[in-house]
């Protein structure tokens, strides 16, 4: 018996390691909705949930384990299922609006959260973006669900009963339903909203079409049950029975809507029209195909394969439609931001803070049709409410630091997105950059401290003004990028370039590290650079100080130099992982997850420091870059349920990992430019929207050749730290020539360097 449990681990070993070499023609089968599932608010290991949806789509659908109103709605380690719930949660802290759910019962009318809940098994659940499907214990019954954009078709599988029901909860925090059974109708609304002041007039209307006659019909307010067909209160909730065969299947057409019941149901007929169930998942599927074909990889093992694809599938989620189609197919939204139905695009649910850094550009790269449509929406959001978001949820969420809407406009403009109103943008860029906002986490939070003096001091009660400093710096980047892409003149560009700078005014030449500084231009005392928070945002000096994105080789030589440059650089793994917690109540879960990661003081698990391991390419020290890329795919990503190293926030840490699969990272968003570290794969394709394809192949790549030796592109030798996404655009073909040993002379002369503002502008 030994013996044969020693052999069957070893086939299952070999497999997962195992080198594949075809072309895969059905990646949607390598996701793994449950990565990053397994997670708890002190210990994120991606603080996602199964997303059954479609790219983009303005609605998603997950089994919900916690109660209602909880932000983390499936935990992986939770035994019961409360419901089934339509969600546009972009991650727990920010956690949900316009949620309702359902949920089948048998045996006895329950309808309360904790009365309806059954047991469920992992070993009876499957999970795939376009189909989910679990046993419920307690009911015996099988769920399956299948989505559209705005809508989804559900099929419940009953036992023999007289005692069939199925709950629908609208939630609390004001909401409505009505029961119409003469057209197996259910129809409601939910005001349920977790952050900030109700938007006006926000209303998720709901439409719910079930395929057999009601033998039962009720309502609930809060815990208590009534007669009635129809419910305005706190918390309002249907219940309706049947009898049922045994294997009887009962299906359910759901669709919604921000604007009108009528819209929700122009919905339901458009998306799901007389399909089956069957036909619904095939759709659905064949559309995340598609989606995810978009970048085929060939040569690596099977779990890398699936963790590539996991999580390429969080990339296409956030921010999420928010727009409708009318009855005469106009693109039409309701706005956050003013409550009116107005024409035009409209996204929501993603923190700039997170994603400008890798997301957004990758969108950029592989997605750019999508993106344009995202710009647009942004144009919308400064029409309609005075100002870019950085956080929308679904409008301004006071949450989170910096001005990076400057950053996700510019890079799309320079990555060569057209065919919007580039110049209203333009205009919502400089009015974000240089006046306070409706709150703190719009505009920009201390600006006459950081247009006066050049940084926020850190004893003016501005939160996090270090931060602040070092990404407005950043942000001003960006903007002198588009003007001067705009071809605005010099004189109302140049206050930007200029700002760009302002980084210089925070480094401490006596720690080599940023700092926060006081109003007379002392540093801050005592100086504990392990200390989280405070200064910084998320995390300590050792994180922000690489927040340097546009300058880095200005920011070597304020450490000394390449050589020094690089000894810092080494220094952030080579440190125990000490912290200082006192700026929090307790030990944040970013914290935690740095501390067990066993890479010292990097924190790959947040975003500030993730851009970090590719700036050894400004130092002369690419193979070390081509080390700790590798190493930390390897370490930190798996497609399991605890599967990621921290919060997967809207695609951003699953984008860091696309692109480094692909062998470069977009350091400098705002610029033409991706800094090379090394592929995962023997051959990656990426099938640009134009029609042209980008090929990478390196033939000879392992987990002991994660070396560069050489590199052609289009056929001849390449000797750069840095390729131009322009050059991509006209496709291209990389080959790698890939090693055991580093090749420490490539990439090691200063002109072999990424672009740098202070170097560049010379």
């Amino acid at each position: 018996m030994k013996k044969l449990l020693l052999a069957c681990l070893s086939i299952a070993v070999s497999s997962a390691f195992a080198q594949t070499s075809k072309t895969i023609s059905d990646p949607v089968e390598y996701v793994n909705p449950m990565m990053g599932t397994m997670s708890k608010p002190s210990l994120s290991t991606g603080n996602t949930y199964p997303a059954i949806g479609l790219p983009w789509g303005m609605n998603i659908w997950t089994p919900q384990t916690g109660k209602s109103g909880d932000g983390w709605a499936y935990t992986y380690d939770a035994d019961k299922i409360r419901g089934f719930k339509q969600t546009h949660q972009p991650s727990p802290w920010m956690n949900d609006y316009g949620a309702f759910s359902l949920m089948p019962v048998t045996k006895s009318l329950k309808f309360k959260d904790d009365d309806r809940a059954s047991w469920f098994s992992h070993n009876a659940e499957f999970s795939k973006p376009y189909y989910y499907s679990v046993y419920l214990a307690d009911a015996d019954v099988t769920t399956e669900i299948t989505p559209t954009e705005r809508a989804a078709q559900f099929r419940f599988t009953f036992p023999e009963t007289d005692s069939a029901f199925v709950v629908v909860d609208a939630q609390n925090k004001g909401s409505y339903i009505k029961i119409i059974p003469s057209e197996r109708k259910i129809i409601g609304y939910t005001t349920k909203y977790a952050r900030g002041p109700l938007p006006k007039n926000f209303k998720n209307y709901f439409v719910i079409i079930f395929n057999k006659d009601f033998v039962l019909t009720k309502t609930f307010e809060g815990d208590a049950l009534g007669s009635q067909l129809e419910l305005t209160s706190d918390h309002s909730g249907a219940v309706i029975g049947f009898k049922t065969a045994k294997g009887e299947k009962v299906t359910a057409k759901a669709a919604s809507s921000f604007i009108s019941f009528d819209q929700a149901e122009l919905n339901l007929q458009r998306e799901l029209a007389g399909d089956s169930f069957d036909a619904t998942q095939a759709k659905a599927k064949a559309t995340w195909n598609t989606a995810l074909s978009k970048i085929s990889v060939e040569g690596g093992t099977t779990d890398q394969l699936r963790t590539f694809y996991s999580c390429l599938y969080r990339t296409l989620f956030f921010p999420n439609k928010l727009y409708e189609l009318d009855r005469d197919n106009k693109i039409v939204h309701w706005s956050p931001y003013n409550g009116k139905i107005l024409p035009g695009y409209m996204f929501a649910g993603t923190g700039f803070w997170d994603t400008f850094r890798a997301l957004y550009p990758f969108l950029n790269l592989a997605y750019p049709a999508i993106n344009k449509e995202m710009q647009e929406g942004l144009i919308n959001d400064y029409k309609e409410g005075g100002w870019l978001p950085e956080w929308s949820s679904p409008g301004y969420a006071n949450i989170m630091v910096g001005n990076n809407s400057a950053s996700v406009v510019s890079d799309a403009y320079i990555k060569g997105l057209r065919g919007y109103d580039i110049n209203t943008l333009w205009e919502a860029l400089k009015h974000g950059a240089n006046n306070e906002g409706p709150m703190a986490a719009v505009g920009r939070d201390g600006v006459k401290y950081y247009n006066d003096l050049g940084y926020i001091p850190f004893d003016v009660k501005v939160r996090e003004n270090a931060a602040k400093t070092l990404e407005y710096a950043y942000d001003d980047f960006t903007i002198y990028q588009l003007g001067k892409a705009l071809g605005k003149p010099a004189a109302e560009t140049d206050i930007y370039k200029k700002r760009a700078m302002n980084y210089r005014n925070l480094f401490d030449p006596a720690s080599g590290l940023m700092r926060g500084k006081n109003q007379d231009g002392t540093f801050q005392t005592p100086f504990r650079p392990f200390l989280w928070g405070g200064a910084f945002t998320e995390g300590n000096s050792w994180h922000y100080t690489w927040s340097v994105f546009h300058d880095v080789d200005g920011l070597a030589k304020l450490m000394g130099g390449s050589k020094k440059f690089v000894e810092k650089l080494d220094s952030v793994f080579s440190m125990p992982p000490i912290f200082d917690e006192q700026n929090y109540r307790n030990v944040i879960h970013e914290i935690r997850e740095m501390q067990i990661a066993g890479m010292g003081q990097y924190a790959h698990g947040n975003q500030p420091i993730q851009h970090m391991i590719y700036l050894y390419n400004y130092g002369g020290a690419p193979y070390k870059t081509q080390y700790w890329v590798r190493e930390t795919m390897n370490r930190m990503y798996k497609a399991i349920p605890n599967g990621y190293c921290g919060d997967e926030d809207n695609g951003q840490t699953s984008a860091w990992y696309i692109f480094s699969a692909m062998g470069f990272y977009p350091v400098t968003p705002g610029v033409d430019q991706y800094v090379l570290g090394a592929p995962l794969f023997k051959k990656v394709t990426i099938s640009l929207d134009n029609g042209k394809k980008v090929i990478i192949n390196a033939p000879a790549n392992s987990d002991d050749n994660r070396y560069v030796q050489s590199l052609q592109l289009n056929g001849k030798d390449y000797s750069k730290n840095w390729i131009s996404h322009s050059g991509l655009q006209n496709g291209a073909v990389l080959n790698f020539k890939m090693s055991a040993e580093p090749n420490k002379a490539r990439g090691s002369d200063p002109s072999a360097y990424p672009y740098s503002l202070s170097k560049d502008e010379k």
